[in-house]
């Protein structure tokens, strides 16, 4: 970072609110605005801090351009990269996350890390770096894992050693260069609004775990001033969501791909039926979790208490592709009811007299995998389906376009029959402001009556000749 001798100090600036009072110490490093500033409490505090920069000035002491602050002030901090940063931040996190929060904070500094290079000779394919930092680097068993292949230990080292220092993201130009780019693509086209925020969340709690071991002076995002890419007002897209007679001829289209098909019928009847979540309904082991009927004609009962998301045996403690854990948003051994109505009850039963349970009770698995039923194998039957079931229009839009649209139209469903919305969150597993900011575009509300009331007001079912004399489209 660049030294300057060029500071002016200024008066501490008094905010008064309505409950605290902020003393801002302020001043001026290099000529450059805005400001540095840093907030206190207490006026005692803010003194002493402003009387320290004042002293380093007048000894004549160098200030970080970037920071602000006197080398005297700076040099506790560690010297890392940030590539060892962002490693030290994954390995604070691993012991206590979920396997997909794991694999989600690997990708979301897999972005952040190549806009941090500090030059390109040498530089390995980028998809090689995307690879060997996802997989390897930020992969707390896989960065110890003596058997990585010498090309991604090749690579690791031309990051480490070309890896701006942790101290540079205390320099906003730094900073607003990653967060401009987090908001894009590989291809440049501007990402989703929801993929930035995540991102952004990771990479804020890194440089916070920088600030507290000191590889920062200070956090640089409390006085940072960025837009984020303004987001929806959030929402099921309502064009997801399928009525019940297009779900049924999903389902059908289903039983007819080929060997696999038929089993999986009822897998995606929880989905819809149930509103289970695609983890849930892989997890489900009888009769531990579903209380099922000697009869088709009655409802069966799910009491759900944990979930399977796919995340990938490399993230997984256990090392299956599948993390058994306890329910979304909830805390371990919480459990959940829910009811299904005769129609799912008749396909589980189905189901179990086709192809029996698996080991463990478990009731869905895969054909050849019979300790889980494998993502893949969810996700290309529905797409062999929807092909099969759909026109290319339909196809081509974002109709039941993926297994979890089952649920939403599920949850759309029962509260367009008039079901209670506290009643449907809890059946979903979901808060009633949830759900209703999440579902509110789905629900009907008599579109139609509306529709007619606006014709009459405008008098188009008049007996007169309305607009179609005036355009010379009525000769009569």
């Amino acid at each position: 970072m660049s030294l300057t001798y060029d500071v002016r100090i200024y008066e501490i600036d008094v905010y008064k609110g309505k409950k605290t009072t902020t003393y801002w110490v302020q001043w001026k490093v290099g000529g450059r605005l805005p400001l540095k500033k840093r907030p206190f409490k207490q006026k005692a505090l803010g003194e002493s801090f402003r009387a320290s920069l004042i002293s380093a000035a007048r000894k004549g002491e160098a200030f970080y351009v970037a920071t602000g602050l006197p080398v005297s002030m700076t040099r506790e901090t560690q010297d890392m990269t940030c590539y060892e940063l962002a490693c030290k931040y994954v390995d604070l996190k691993w012991p206590r996350s979920a396997a997909k929060t794991r694999k989600t904070t690997a990708e979301a500094l897999t972005a952040v890390l190549p806009l941090l290079f500090t030059r390109t000779k040498g530089k390995p394919d980028d998809r090689l770096i995307r690879t060997a930092l996802r997989r390897w680097a930020f992969n707390m068993p896989g960065r110890g894992d003596e058997s990585k292949p010498d090309e991604i230990r090749s690579t690791l080292a031309w990051i480490e050693r070309n890896t701006r220092p942790a101290s540079d993201l205390s320099d906003p130009k730094v900073l607003r260069t990653v967060l401009d780019g987090l908001t894009l693509k590989l291809d440049g086209i501007p990402g989703a609004p929801v993929v930035v925020t995540r991102r952004r969340k990771i990479f804020t709690g890194m440089l916070e775990y920088g600030t507290e071991i000191k590889a920062l002076t200070e956090n640089p995002w409390k006085e940072f001033k960025w837009t984020p890419p303004r987001s929806a007002n959030g929402g099921i897209d309502r064009r997801r969501v399928a009525n019940p007679m297009q779900i049924r001829t999903l389902f059908a289209a289903v039983a007819e791909q080929g060997r696999i098909g038929p089993r999986m019928v009822a897998y995606y009847g929880c989905l819809y039926f149930a509103a289970l979540r695609p983890e849930e309904a892989a997890g489900i082991i009888v009769p531990r979790n579903l209380i099922l009927p000697d009869s088709d004609d009655e409802w069966c009962t799910f009491i759900l208490e944990t979930a399977e998301p796919h995340a990938g045996k490399h993230w997984t403690d256990s090392g299956n592709n599948r993390d058994r854990r306890q329910l979304k948003q909830r805390a371990i051994g919480e459990t959940r009811e829910v009811a299904g109505p005769p129609e799912l009850t008749a396909l589980i039963r189905h189901h179990i007299r086709l192809f029996k349970l698996g080991p463990g009770g478990r009731l869905f698995v895969g054909e050849r995998n019979k300790n889980e039923l494998p993502i893949l194998t969810i996700n290309r039957i529905w797409r062999q389906a929807r092909k099969a079931a759909f026109t290319e229009e339909v196809a081509a839009s974002p109709l039941a376009e993926t297994p979890y649209d089952l649920r939403h139209a599920a949850v759309s469903t029962w509260l367009n029959a008039g079901i209670s919305p506290t009643q449907v969150a809890e059946w979903a597993g979901q808060s009633p402001e949830v759900l209703w900011r999440n579902y509110a575009k789905c629900l009907d509300g008599g579109q139609a009556e509306l529709r007619r009331r606006v014709e009459a007001g405008y008098g188009a079912r008049s007996s007169g000749p309305g607009l179609r004399y005036v355009l010379g489209t009525d000769h009569r």
